[in-house]
């Protein structure tokens, strides 16, 4: 039997089963897969693998011996000496690790490189101008409530409400003038209005402008204040003044002072700007904008 046809579940069971049927190993046969086969679906509807195995030697004689073909001299042709095959090389053996540790590494030198400057670092500016020293505003006297212009009207209006919906209510005097109105609030819970360093009281104040002055052609300034809170503030702060200029005097070295909104910035560099050693500017943006000493 030199040629036989087999099937079963897979390709190489198939093919095992005839190896063992022709009594022969893999190397002497030609293989032929006839067909595949498929599992199907669910082990459902499969077909089994189909194979062909032929032996290589199946059309020679079991006696047939091979007979040396013969040259023109009568001899035995010689049989072409194919060049031994030479190793191949060996890929280059990595170095040992004490060799590759005494190899001293290049220095990797880094080029110097221009600091730019910081988008965020603090830039210098022209100090802020203070026409004149502030001085001391005229004593409050409230403008009679008939005389009230619609604008003072409304800035009380706001701030009745205002105050009314925080929880602190208050009694409103005004007193008028064609460029401001100053207006003074009295109650119980006056601290929770002023706030941290003024900061509630500045932001009603901001609010009330905004309120006073849409639709307006001409700007008509707002203050607030509350328990005389403004001239306590303004003395303490050129009390500061004075202190952090002699720090600078002392030390040599600029001293910056922490945010503070416009109207304070004016007074520490009004107070400031007759002391012969020492100069102010302010740096930064609002609201971080603050005031720097320096030597002169």
């Amino acid at each position: 039997m030199n040629s036989i046809e087999i099937s079963a579940k897979t390709v190489k069971e198939a093919t095992r089963l005839g190896l063992e049927q022709l009594n022969c190993d893999l190397a002497d046969c030609d293989i032929e897969v006839l067909e595949m086969g498929s599992p199907g679906i669910f082990g459902i509807f499969g077909k089994p693998a189909k194979v062909r195995l032929t032996r290589k030697n199946a059309g020679k004689d079991e006696f047939d011996i091979d007979m040396p073909k013969l040259s023109l001299d009568g001899g035995a042709a010689p049989k072409k000496s194919r060049p031994a095959k030479q190793p191949q090389q060996k890929k280059e053996e990595k170095k040992p690790e004490a060799e590759a540790a005494e190899e001293p590494k290049p220095e990797r030198k880094s080029k110097p490189r221009n600091r730019r400057e910081c988008k965020d670092a603090p830039k210098t500016e022209a100090p802020e101008t203070v026409a004149a020293p502030v001085v001391e505003e005229e004593p409050f006297v409230a403008t009679p409530e008939e005389q009230l212009s619609p604008s003072a009207v409304k800035a009380r209006d706001f701030i009745a409400q205002l105050t009314q919906h925080m929880g602190a209510p208050v009694t409103i005097e005004i007193m008028e003038t064609p460029e401001q109105l100053r207006v003074k609030m009295a109650g119980e819970n006056m601290s929770m209005l002023i706030g941290r360093r003024g900061e509630t009281l500045d932001s009603v104040q901001y609010l009330t402008s905004l309120c006073v002055n849409r639709g307006r052609e001409d700007y008509l300034r707002v203050s607030l204040d509350t328990e005389n809170y403004r001239a306590k503030r303004e003395e303490a702060l050129r009390k500061l003044a004075v202190r952090m200029a002699n720090r600078a005097k002392k030390t040599g070295k600029r001293v910056a002072l922490e945010p503070m909104n416009p109207y304070e910035r004016r007074i520490l560099h009004s107070a400031l700007q007759n002391d012969p050693e020492v100069t102010t500017h302010s740096e930064g943006e609002e609201p971080y904008r603050r005031v720097i000493i320096t030597l002169k």
